[in-house]
Parts: C-alpha cells; structure tokens; sequence
C-alpha cells in the first residue's frame, strides 16, 4: 500500500501524506513510470474536485456505474442501530428457547473475540485496507437458480480507510480509478457523497456501516445479535454453525423508508461457529418497492452475503482481516421482464488501530452543504 505521494514540482519538497493509502496494483495501472502515474493520480482527483465529469458521455457512464459499485457493495449500512450502552450479558429470564440460545451463542463468541473487557476498552479505531471489486451486467430473466457471470474483464482495485469512534461517530473514504466515494454519520445523520452528485441523507436514525459488522467490530455484532432468534445449523466453509437472525420491525422500516420507495422487508442472518464460536458468514435481504413516474411499482431485491476470514488478534482483539461479498440484485415488475445482476468484493485488512488520539466531533462533520439544511 502506498501511503505517501512525491512532490512532483519540487524535487525537494516534501512529501504528502494520502489522505486514502492505495495498492500497489492501483498506482501502476495509472502510467509507465512513476511521475506519469502521479500526475495522472493528480489529474483524476482535480478532475473530481472541479466536477469535470460530465464532460463526456462515456467518462461520466462509467463514474456512475463505480460510483454504483462503491455505494452497495463498499459502503451499505445495516438497518439498525446498535446500542453499547449496556452490558452483553443480558438475562435470559423469561425468554423463549430460540433467544435464550442466542444469546448463549453470542456470549461464546464475545469470548471468542477476546472477552468483555478488551472489547470495552475499545473506544475508537482506524483500519486500512484494500478491495477488489467486479460486477456482471444486468441480464433479463435471472431467476433464482439461473446463474449469472461475472465479468472477468476488467477488476476493479481501490483502498479505503475507516475511522470510528463509538458508538455513532465514522467516516469511511473508500476510492478505485475514477471515483471516490466519502460516507459517514456525525451521531445524528448518516450520508454519503461524491463528485458530481448531491449528499443524499440516509432516514432514519444514525446507523452502523456494514463493513463493521463483517468482522472489525466484535461488540457491535454481539450488540447486535444479542436481540437475535436461534433458527437452526448450517454448515459454512466445513464449519458447523449456527444461525441467528433478526427481522427489522415494522416501525424501522417505516422511518428508513422514502416519499418514492418502501422497504418491504429487511433481515438479517449471522452464521456462527460451533467449533470457534467466531462469525463465519453474515447476510442481509432487502425487499424495496419504487414508484415510476407513471405511477408503477418496480421492486428491487439485493441479498448480500459476507464470508470472514483471517481472524487475528490486535490489542486483544480478535478481527477478521480478510473476507469475500457476493451480492445479487433483482429488478422485477413495471411490466418487464425480470433482471438479475450478480457482484462481487474482495478485502483485505492492511492495518488496524485502537484508541486513537485526537479523534473528536470535528473528524466527523458532514459536507458543508449538509450544515446549511
């Protein structure tokens, strides 16, 4: 990963820190030797900044469709809002077989993860990273079992750095060629933001990223699941695991819901090991209906599942550092025929900090046209 970048006009000068580290990979697609693929680094990010874009066709298609790719696969949230203020050994008076297994489940696996006390003393962290991303085209008539390729032509390869400070406060930036996509959540609102389109607002009450969830933070899943239903065992990876699942409420759904589209449903499964008692797998489904300007119903479906790897411990804390998303989309309804489309992610965790020094509400502001609503 490359953290530095060279001062190009002075031989000189200082060097500048990336505000986003980059892999390796990423820098030498951009030219034949090192002073090209940093003006042409310099160039792109200019360009995104001046909002220069939409100046072509072809470029400003492709902006959209990475900028499609870094907002669902690389910077979804999950539909709840996870509370740390209470301890993770909640009674199981007076609760039924399945959440009373649940929750036994889940104290495994805060063992697992390094125990209570090193998971509280957890107050703020930065992670670094890197990701590979594909993605197929939308094919009509994709039904559940037929099977759609991804595309093998081109891979799309980026860095993203990640800062949180518990338990409402992160920010991620997370960039490939082309396109760099900044989202986060200031404790009251959660948004997101690139180049060349307004900050749109996420409704409803500040809510984790998903990428917590695939393995960096562990309370915040036990939190998580502590509410859970035990449904059953599934064998992930030659692991036996149990299944725990939640549904979002109806109340929930409503207030993330918008003037032109309703989240049907959206549930959540974890998958955790009998054997280790860590997290293996994590999945969420999301049902949404949109209404077209002639006033149809489109539903779109998008199911995402996360496979966690590599779990190693940092201060006493065990974090998954590599792992693999596949995610699928189905577009039906508005009387055509189904569409399917089937993508990809790859990450692998560079770094990891805890308890970082000077991280205050400052780090966490939104963009200033968000200050002005």
């Amino acid at each position: 990963m490359r953290r530095l970048c060279p001062n190009i006009d002075r031989e000189d000068g200082l060097e500048t820190v990336l505000e986003v580290p980059i892999p390796e990979e990423m820098f030498t697609s951009m030219g034949s030797n090192v002073t090209i693929r940093w003006e042409n680094m310099q160039t792109w990010m200019k360009a995104q900044t001046n909002n220069k874009w939409s100046s072509s066709p072809i470029i400003a298609g492709r902006f959209n469709e990475l900028r499609f790719l870094l907002y669902l696969v690389g910077s979804p949230l999950i539909p709840l809002q996870v509370q740390l203020g209470h301890s993770i050994h909640r009674p199981v008076k007076d609760c039924s077989i399945e959440a009373s297994t649940a929750k036994y489940i889940v104290q495994q696996y805060t063992a697992a993860t390094g125990g209570q006390p090193a998971l509280n003393s957890v107050q703020s962290m930065c992670v670094t990273g890197h990701v590979r991303i594909r993605a197929s085209d939308f094919q009509q008539g994709g039904g559940e079992d037929e099977c759609v390729e991804l595309k093998t032509s081109r891979e799309e390869v980026g860095g993203f750095v990640l800062w949180q400070k518990n338990p409402d406060l992160w920010c991620l930036e997370l960039l490939v060629p082309g396109c760099k996509v900044i989202c986060g959540s200031n404790g009251k609102l959660s948004w997101r933001h690139s180049s060349n389109q307004q900050t749109p607002i996420s409704n409803g009450p500040p809510r984790p990223l998903r990428r917590f969830l695939q393995g960096l933070d562990p309370r915040a899943t036990a939190n998580l699941f502590m509410d859970a239903m035990c449904i059953g065992e599934k064998i992930i990876n030659d692991e036996d695991c149990f299944i725990l699942k939640i549904d979002t409420g109806a109340a929930i759904r409503e207030a993330q819901s918008g003037p032109n589209y309703e989240i049907i449903h959206h549930t959540i499964w974890g998958y955790f090991s009998q054997r280790s008692g860590l997290l293996i797998q994590f999945e969420d489904s999301r049902l949404l209906r949109m209404k077209t300007q002639a006033e149809e119903d489109v539903f779109w479906e998008t199911s995402t599942e996360s496979v966690m790897e590599d779990y190693r411990y940092v201060d006493g804390v065990n974090i998954a550092h590599s792992g693999k998303t596949h995610i699928t989309i189905y577009r039906y309804g508005e009387q055509s025929a189904n569409h399917k489309r089937v993508l990809e992610e790859k990450w692998k965790i560079d770094e990891v900090d805890f308890n970082i020094w000077g991280l205050t509400m400052e780090s966490f502001l939104p963009p200033a046209e968000l200050g002005k609503k």
